[in-house]
């Protein structure tokens, strides 16, 4: 059968656990920089968050901060799933907010880069018009970065499930 060694079941490969964390962290990184209040790539964004970051908009820097924390919390999900001290934490709830979070990031970023992609396509106007750089950004960058990191959640997720079943 395919997929399948024998009677034991297919099991994602570390780097998939190991791409989670680098992910979640460089993401975090990003919004690190721009909850500090620097303008770096704000041009990649468009739109009324790249106007507010323009302006330091005080809600658009605590909105960063509060993304920053949730990315290192990501990431100290996925490195749950893969250190030995993550074996000490309650098996259950570890795997359903793993997986919770891992559909969440699929979810939200395949319905971002399905709206851009009709946007790219002239098939939807947007309420607010993104400079074609901006478009471009969004499109192949920022919002697949949500949709490729809860894949490898997804995978180091289901990796750590078959590793060690609750």
């Amino acid at each position: 059968m395919p997929g399948r060694r024998g009677t034991q079941a297919w099991v994602p490969p570390a780097w998939v656990a190991w791409g989670a964390v680098v992910v979640a962290f460089a993401f975090a990184a990003v919004s690190l920089v721009w909850a500090t209040g620097s303008t770096a790539g704000l041009d990649t964004l468009g739109g009324s968050v790249e106007r507010l970051g323009w302006e330091r908009d005080p809600s658009l820097l605590a909105a960063n901060a509060v993304a920053l924390v949730l990315k290192v919390l990501g990431g100290v999900l996925a490195l749950a799933l893969v250190q030995p001290w993550g074996e000490r934490l309650p098996r259950r709830p570890l795997l359903a907010l793993a997986w919770s979070a891992a559909a969440l990031l699929v979810l939200y970023g395949a319905l971002q880069v399905t709206t851009l992609a009709l946007v790219a396509a002239d098939v939807v106007v947007p309420d607010e018009v993104l400079s074609d750089r901006a478009l471009r950004w969004r499109l192949l960058l920022w919002e697949p970065w949500f949709l490729v990191w809860g894949l490898l959640l997804a995978g180091a997720t289901l990796r750590s499930q078959r590793l060690r079943p609750a």
